[in-house]
């Protein structure tokens, strides 16, 4: 019997639109012959499964089901294509799990851990973790600009502590420039990390739960035609993604070593993908996306692609993966 797959997207976050691209490439790509697929918007102001005609018809939040033609459809697992709040950052996890509904991405806690950059660099840096010299600043705090300098240097980052896609970040060059970017962060966040400039090689690489095994992916290389891997870069076209990526065997090693550790110690299931940027021959982590994008232009489907991997198994394995456990 085919199962019933609801595929979310949407979200609450700037994100929103990127995430339904990649929820409909999930749709358009999944066998119709094993699964029956839904599409789930998920917004503040609704929860709606929205049919080919385009029509609407709203969640039931009790159970996540929906009733369509007085019939009550209930799903068997749930495709997780939310980037951002709530699909990425545990709260969606958490739901599915108190109502029993297998869910794609990793678990409530490693979603909330991972979508909160300080506390995530933060966990990890005991284990030997090299990453980047940080400064962090909630709303309300008082900006010492000298503070900020003497700890990080010129150029920084500011970054919005809870986001992805490049949104509420900026490069800095001088200190006159810092109030106007943690004033851009702020609209994405009400936390901040501020991280040092770091000159190298940057590198991105997915790990997946593939039948029944932990798999790295071969590695992208990050060419920005902009001052960095903007959104414009991420989705617009202005950067050269390179897989596999032109790097020595030591730093690929390096690599896929770090990444696949990263996912065991921390007890990842799904899709994840690591950004790396290496200084003095070493890969300094920068973040992990747990609910990275899945157009056919986006990094982690083309690594799967290069390991042999086609959209259809690699959604179909998520799918599975998420029933088997």
């Amino acid at each position: 019997m085919k199962k019933n797959i609801a595929i979310i997207m949407g979200g609450y976050s700037s994100e929103y639109q990127i995430s339904l691209k990649s929820g409909n490439v999930v749709y358009n790509t999944l066998n119709k012959d094993n699964y029956n697929a839904y599409r789930i918007h998920i917004f503040k102001d609704k929860w709606v499964y929205i049919n080919d005609k385009n029509k609407e018809f709203p969640v039931d939040k009790n159970d996540f089901s929906v009733k369509v033609d007085g019939h009550k459809l209930h799903f068997d697992c749930v495709f997780n294509a939310i980037h951002g709040s709530p699909g990425e950052d545990g709260f969606m996890q958490a739901y599915f799990e108190l109502l029993d509904i297998p869910q794609t991405s990793c678990s409530m806690y490693q979603a909330a851990l991972t979508f909160n950059k300080r506390d995530f660099l933060a966990t990890l840096i005991p284990h030997g973790i090299k990453t980047a010299e940080s400064y962090y600043l909630n709303l309300g705090d008082i900006i010492n600009e000298d503070a900020i300098v003497a700890k990080v240097g010129l150029p920084c980052f500011v970054k919005a502590n809870r986001a992805g896609s490049s949104y509420g970040i900026s490069k800095v060059y001088k200190k006159e420039e810092l109030k106007a970017a943690i004033e851009n962060s702020f609209k994405e966040d009400n936390e901040i990390i501020i991280e040092q400039y770091l000159d190298g090689v940057e590198v991105s690489v997915g790990v997946i739960s593939y039948k029944g095994k932990t798999k790295v992916l071969p590695i992208t290389e990050i060419v920005s035609e902009n001052d960095f891997f903007d959104y414009q870069a991420k989705y617009e076209g202005k950067s050269q993604e390179i897989t596999p990526a032109r790097i020595s065997k030591d730093y690929e090693e390096k690599t896929r070593t770090m990444a696949k550790y990263i996912y065991e110690i921390l007890g990842m299931t799904g899709f994840t993908r690591s950004e790396f940027i290496f200084k003095n021959d070493e890969p300094y982590l920068l973040e992990l996306n747990t609910v990275p994008g899945l157009t056919n232009e986006s990094i982690l489907p083309q690594q799967a692609a290069a390991a042999g991997i086609s959209m259809e198994d690699l959604f179909s394995n998520a799918i599975e993966e998420a029933l088997r456990n």
